[in-house]
This record gives structure tokens, C-alpha cells and sequence, in this order.
């Protein structure tokens, strides 16, 4: 709430130039040079606070910052209050985030208090008024500032906000809630990669005052695989052919995330060529019917040393290939 004041329009114009030094460096290094005498050289002055952050420091001084301006507060008495989530870090091979696997994990977590049921008082007790806020859960602080008194709501800090005392569970020590842990079966699905998240609703920590429960979420890291390299849902493979080979063509066996599978590389393959293994890549993360494919570069090699013998025989298929260049021009 605020209270009439006369001089309420004037403060308020002092605060707005207070603010308005704060927030311009130029201004702001003017009166940390020259103090306000800086400041009313470039034609602004501001009242009788010659200290911006003064102002600003006697406005909202016990205010609880600018949230407590009179905004006023709900009643926090008896509130339920939900609990936090879980984050926990599960580390797959390469084939199990490809095609998916189920795991059992072991989290720790805050679970209801059975002594209490979760009310955090001791079994045969009888809670009593707070004292402090008169049973309301909620104290009023008032502070008067240029522009009036404010009012600010708060949570009693005595009871928490619950408005009456209790003698604090054994168990528990009055929080209403335990750490335990607990073993959750997850179904991990296919095509997940690392940075993935996996969501279980209501495995989190446990609210209180009859909050709901927080959420569990499941980060995926993968372990790479030394051959083979996932690009989103292709997978990149290496090989390496004789460049007798890739003239002739031939047929080699490839690693995939299937097992070996044959690969035909064609006659007269250059070197660098890439070879679509279509529906050999990973599953599409919710569409397990729908795959990627593998691509496989192929990197011919060139002999740095031969024998008499085949120098013999590629110097003859040298021959041999000018001879059919020089009749085809003819």
C-alpha cells in the first residue's frame, strides 16, 4: 500500500534522476570524479542526496529489495511446496544408444516420511499457535519512504509459514521428508545420443505439505566407438582397397552397428568415393522404423615401392593404356 505524501511527486523525480546516473556511465563518471557538483554541471541535480546509491539505499532499506514495494504477498500458510527434480548421468556404449536398451538405475532421492506421514511433527504431538505471527503463517513489515509507507508481506520466518509450532519429527527432523534410495527400471529408447534427456515424471524428490513430487531426468553419455562415427543418423566408416582393387573391383566385408556385412566396391572406384549402405545408420530417436544410412569412404592405395617384377608389369599396362589413347584419337 501506499500512503499520500506532499513531497511524494518531488522524491519521485529524485529517484527518477538518481536512476538515471546509475544507469548512464558518462553520468555515472562524472559524479565519481567531480560528486554532484559533476552532475549539476551538466544540468541535473538531485535534491538533497548528493549520493545516488543514498536514495536509492533510504527507498527500499528493510524493503526486501524492489519486490517488496508494496506488492503485498499471498498467504503462505499451509502451502504446498513441490519438490525439486532429479539429474542423473547414464553412460551407454555406442550400439546401446543406437538401438536402444533397457537399464536398471540406482538413485538417491527425498521420499515421504513414513514416522509422520510427511507432516514433519512427532507422532502424539499437538501443534500450537505460532506466537510470532499469531497462527496468520505471515508478518507485515512497514517502512516508510519519499514516497510513503510501504508494506511488505513476508513468510513468518518462526513456523515457516505453517502458522502453528509442532515438535519436530525423530525421523525426519521436522523437514517431513528422508533420503533413500530407490532402483528404477528405464527404457531407454533407440537413436538417443549423448546430451540427450530422458524424462520419468514423479521420480524427483518428494514435495512437502502434500506438494508434488519433482521429476527425474536421465542425461545420456555415450562412449564413442573406435570405427565407426555417428552423424546424426548416418554413420561414417573408413576403408582402405588396393588400387588393383578399386580397377578391378571387388567385394569386402564392412563393419556395421549389424554385424559384418558385404559391401561391392565397383571397378574403376576412384579414391575418395563414398558409398551409400543404405538403412545401415541409426534408428530415428521416437521412429525406430525409420534409419539412417552408412556411408563409407573408400581410400585407395597407391604402393610407394614395387618389385622389379610389378614395375615390369605396370610400365606394360602404362604401354598398353597410351596405345589405346593414341588409336582412339586417330
Amino acid at each position: 500500500m501506499v500512503g499520500r505524501d506532499p513531497g511524494a511527486e518531488q522524491k519521485f523525480k529524485e529517484i527518477s534522476n538518481a536512476y538515471e546516473v546509475l544507469s548512464d556511465d558518462e553520468k555515472r563518471s562524472l559524479y565519481d570524479k567531480y560528486g554532484e557538483a559533476g552532475l549539476k554541471g551538466a544540468g541535473m541535480g538531485m535534491g538533497d542526496f548528493s549520493n545516488p546509491f543514498d536514495l536509492f539505499e533510504s527507498l527500499f532499506e528493510g524493503m526486501g529489495g524492489m519486490g517488496g514495494m508494496g506488492m503485498g504477498g499471498s498467504s503462505s500458510r499451509n502451502r504446498a511446496v513441490d519438490g525439486q527434480d532429479k539429474y542423473y548421468s547414464l553412460v551407454l556404449n555406442f550400439k546401446e544408444a543406437v538401438f536402444g536398451v533397457e537399464k536398471e538405475i540406482e538413485i538417491t532421492r527425498l521420499e515421504s516420511c513414513g514416522t509422520c506421514n510427511g507432516s514433519g511433527a512427532k507422532p502424539g504431538t499437538t501443534a500450537s499457535k505460532c506466537t510470532t505471527c499469531g497462527g496468520q503463517g505471515q508478518v507485515i513489515s512497514s517502512a516508510r519512504t519519499p514516497l510513503g509507507v510501504f508494506q511488505q508481506v513476508m513468510t513468518c520466518s518462526s513456523c515457516g509459514g505453517m502458522g502453528e509450532i509442532s515438535t519436530p519429527c525423530n525421523t525426519c527432523s521436522g523437514d517431513g521428508r528422508v533420503r533413500k534410495t530407490k532402483r528404477i527400471s528405464l527404457k531407454v529408447p533407440a537413436g538417443v545420443d549423448s546430451g540427450s534427456r530422458l524424462r520419468v515424471r514423479s521420480e524427483g524428490n518428494a514435495g512437502r505439505r502434500g506438494g508434488s513430487p519433482g521429476d527425474l531426468f536421465v542425461v545420456i553419455q555415450v562412449i564413442l566407438d573406435p570405427v565407426l562415427k555417428r552423424d546424426d543418423t548416418n554413420i561414417l566408416y573408413t576403408c582402405k582397397v588396393s588400387y588393383m582393387d578399386a580397377i578391378l573391383g571387388m567385394t569386402i566385408k564392412v563393419p556395421t552397428v549389424d554385424g559384418m556385412v558385404d559391401l561391392k566396391i565397383p571397378a574403376g572406384t576412384q579414391p575418395n568415393t563414398t558409398l551409400v549402405m543404405a538403412k545401415r545408420g541409426v534408428p530415428v530417436l521416437n521412429k525406430s522404423n525409420m534409419r539412417g544410412d552408412q556411408l563409407v569412404c573408400v581410400q585407395v592405395e597407391i604402393p610407394k615401392q614395387l618389385s622389379s617384377e610389378e614395375r615390369k608389369l605396370i610400365e606394360e599396362l602404362s604401354d598398353l593404356s597410351k596405345g589405346k589413347t593414341a588409336s582412339s584419337r586417330r
